[in-house]
């Protein structure tokens, strides 16, 4: 089988994370790391044998493939140029900051017959537990991703909404829709110029709703969901790994032997879809509904805070 060149455009913690997924897999060879920072670069790099660069169009030359692992606002314009130079993509989430951005590289991608990938990892963390599994639309989903804020300002070139609620935003599309009929939002600044705490719910034309709350600025970590079907109802705390379940539907929070490694199946798949192998797990038009989502609670909340 004829290997996968891949380079990682990130040189912080994700991308190392990447770096090592492309570096063992056996359908892959790491050839580069990019980074505006080339010492960075370098430190990850030569750790697997590869290449830093500091230089992006020489760096996508090199490449049959790249992961995009950089500040969420460099993700659009990074993804554009590998696309444009006939490169398949797996782009951190999120894809773009708007809706509109993240069709038009989807549509860039397919045009030019290019796979782009999005890093919804907790895609496949719901689909082991078997929420994805149940084909009754939800009546009301509301989650719970909260933590104290990050030590290293991690994410902080945008809002709670993009950095944590995108998650579940994603999911809520998968389970809901991808077309939401409103949406109210509310939000403050805590420690940071962008939205450090947010609550948005969304209104679909099933009639089900979606209300998600999402903090980086919280005393502990919380991270729960609960879902209301017709035939019952599920609560599940990921924290403390405790399942309520009134529904006639399996569900299960033990799943380290289905799922050792999102990210690395995640990444393993997008490797195989490049190949011809398979097909992507998280293809990049399945991913444009969150953006929305995203892009639609921020402007709400925005227009209440600042007015």
């Amino acid at each position: 089988m004829t290997k996968l060149k891949v380079g990682v455009a990130g040189a912080g913690v994700f991308g190392n994370y990447h770096a090592q997924k492309a570096a063992a897999s056996v359908k892959t060879d790491l050839v580069g790391v990019y980074d505006i920072d080339l010492p960075r670069a370098k430190g990850i790099a030569e750790k697997f044998g590869a290449k830093g660069f500091d230089d992006y169009t020489a760096f996508l030359e090199a490449c049959d493939a790249v992961v995009i692992a950089v500040p969420a606002t460099w993700h659009e314009p990074l993804a554009r140029q590998a696309i444009e130079a006939h490169r398949h993509v797996l782009c951190e989430k999120p894809l773009a900051l708007t809706g509109a951005a993240a069709r038009f590289l989807a549509d860039e991608a397919a045009a030019h017959g290019r796979i782009l990938q999005v890093g919804h990892q907790e895609r496949f963390v719901a689909k082991a537990m078997g929420v994805l599994a149940i084909e009754e639309t939800p009546l009301l989903l509301e989650s719970v991703r909260a933590g104290p804020p990050a030590p290293d300002n991690r994410a902080g070139d945008v809002s709670v909404i993009w950095d944590l609620m995108i998650h579940d935003l994603d999911l809520a599309a998968m389970m809901l829709g991808n077309e939401f009929t409103g949406v109210s939002a509310t939000g403050r600044r805590v420690h940071s110029e962008h939205i450090d705490e947010a609550t948005a719910e969304f209104s679909y034309a099933s009639g089900g709703v979606a209300r998600l709350t999402a903090s980086r600025a919280a005393p502990e970590r919380q991270r729960s969901m609960h879902v209301v079907y017709p035939s019952g109802e599920i609560s599940i705390d990921f924290l403390t790994r405790k399942v309520k379940n009134s529904t006639p539907y399996e569900i299960k929070v033990d799943i380290a032997a289905e799922l050792p490694d999102p990210l690395g199946a995640a990444d393993e798949g997008f490797y195989a879809a490049c190949l011809g192998l398979a097909r992507s797990p998280v293809p990049a038009h399945g991913t444009v509904g969150a953006v929305a989502m995203a892009e639609a609670a921020e402007a709400d909340i925005l227009a209440k805070i600042d007015a």
